[in-house]
């Protein structure tokens, strides 16, 4: 299938671009750099340069790439772990996920792309009644990071609510591994950023609409719809160093 990956040079969409080509996917990827759109290319991606706040721009890259499934795994933070950098970084990361989902929705429309799938976050439930099912409510009132999740449930509102596309949530939970933050899990619910890649892939042909809890079996949010239907194993693993 022909898959527009809106980030793929972040850290999951590193770890994603070699499952997608493995699998046999036409890829198209996105990157606001000249010099990772060469890395892409060299690395049998076709790149895509173009600013997710360009609607234009990024409904004409979504045409070109003739797509047929989006995944959209924009982030606005920090490669390395530094405190201040990261909460500094949490209003232009919540404006990827509200004004840049909207762009990319839009552009879906115009491209008649059916499959949508986005990256959101299984650290937001409200505390208590472990463990969460997607069902569950977000905690969109906890003022240490109000604006983080309100940012993703809007986003996850506009995928959802929009009939012109088949919205599938992927509620990642706290990364660790190659490219991340941490190479071995800090807090829960956490997820392994090869089994947080693994899932997107298996969201291009399995699963119908809605919301999936993508994280470790650790009993903190309930992966049991994502085991069924999309085939999910927490345990997958990148069998080499396959990233560009």
């Amino acid at each position: 299938m022909r898959v527009f990956l809106a980030g793929a040079t972040g850290a999951i969409g590193r770890r994603l671009l070699p499952l997608l080509l493995r699998a046999g996917h036409a890829v198209t990827g996105t990157t606001r750099s000249i010099e990772k759109a060469g890395e892409l290319q060299r690395a049998g991606i076709t790149p895509a340069v173009v600013d997710v706040y360009d609607r234009q721009g990024v409904i004409d890259a979504m045409r070109a790439a003739q797509a047929e499934i989006i995944i959209h795994q924009l982030t606005d933070l920090p490669r390395l772990f530094d405190p201040a950098r990261v909460i500094a970084s949490y209003v232009r990361n919540a404006r990827i996920r509200t004004e840049g989902t909207r762009n990319l929705i839009a552009a879906a429309r115009v491209a008649s792309v059916r499959r949508f799938i986005v990256q959101s976050i299984a650290f937001a439930y409200r505390e208590g009644g472990e463990p969460h099912a997607e069902t569950d409510p977000l905690n969109l009132d906890d003022p240490m990071r109000a604006v983080t999740v309100r940012g993703a449930a809007d986003m996850e509102q506009q995928i959802l609510g929009d009939p012109a596309v088949e919205g599938i949530v992927l509620r990642y939970g706290l990364l660790y591994g190659p490219g991340t933050w941490h190479e071995a899990p800090e807090r829960k619910p956490a997820l392994h950023v090869d089994a947080a890649a693994h899932a997107a892939l298996l969201a291009i042909t399995q699963g119908r609409a809605g919301i999936y809890n993508i994280a470790d079996d650790e009993g903190i949010v309930a992966i049991e719809k994502a085991r069924s239907a999309l085939g999910f194993d927490p345990q997958f693993r990148l069998d080499c160093d396959m990233v560009y």
